[in-house]
């Protein structure tokens, strides 16, 4: 199965750009943007064992939708033609996607993480990606709750509104799935995320993290394992940091 069709499987379509959710006029910049960004929302680290496998699979396939658009060549003959030369070094070579994640984007602080998200929340940013994500998702909840940036379970009746007030605006469609969800959908995905804390906050104890950490990963939603033989602290400061949500610009 070819780079487009893996796509179309994996992500819903097989448009490269909108993989990645930017536009086919974006920069070099914006291109490599819109990969990190979607690329901390399907990292492996991100999901249970249960859906390790079908995560790694999005990230793999993610890397490669980057190297097509990063690459000049690549790139133009997509524009040009649609499609993609699947024989080409950019994604025949057997490469190491994770480690190439690293080498593209740098390590981030905790305090870089704490900035972000104090100045994302409630901004044009995150009202602009709130709205985006409904859009994606035709109003399913249970999507938008986990793609948005930096939302805990406990703000779902904050992005609602913001949704709400986009509706009333005329900004957005009315999508059935948004407000004709039933009870019992809402308190599944309410169950869940309970579910989640709870096993966050077992992390927690079992890695010897303080609050302030444990809660800056529970506001991402990426569970991380130590590897033996490592400073648990000092790996959370620098990996937790490159799961952050977003670079800082």
């Amino acid at each position: 199965m070819g780079l487009l069709e893996l796509c179309e499987e994996l992500f819903g379509t097989a448009d490269l750009y909108q993989v990645l959710g930017v536009r086919r006029e974006a920069s070099d910049s914006e291109v490599r943007r819109g990969y990190h960004k979607v690329s901390l929302q399907v990292h492996p680290d991100r999901v249970g064992e249960g859906d390790k496998e079908d995560a790694t699979r999005r990230f793999q396939i993610l890397g490669k939708v980057y190297s097509v658009l990063s690459d000049k060549e690549q790139r133009t003959l997509y524009d040009e033609q649609g499609t993609v030369d699947e024989d080409s070094d950019v994604l025949s070579q057997d490469r190491d996607w994770e480690a190439y994640w690293r080498l593209l984007f740098k390590k981030i602080s905790l305090e870089d993480i704490q900035a972000f998200e104090k100045t994302y929340k409630g901004s044009e940013e995150e009202l602009t990606d709130i709205k985006q994500a409904y859009l994606d998702f035709k109003g399913d909840m249970d999507q938008i709750m986990e793609s948005v940036l930096c939302v805990q379970y406990t703000e779902e009746p904050r992005i609602r509104h913001i949704i709400q007030q986009a509706i009333d605006a005329g900004e957005v469609p009315s999508y059935n799935a948004f407000v004709k969800e039933s009870k019992q959908k809402m308190n599944a995905r309410k169950r869940r995320a309970q579910e989640e804390a709870k096993e966050a906050e077992m992390s927690r104890k079992e890695l010897g993290l303080d609050e302030g950490v444990d809660n800056l990963k529970a506001a991402i939603q990426i569970p991380y394992q130590v590897g033996p033989g490592e400073d648990t602290q000092q790996h959370t400061h620098d990996d937790t940091a490159y799961l952050a949500e977003k670079e800082r610009r």
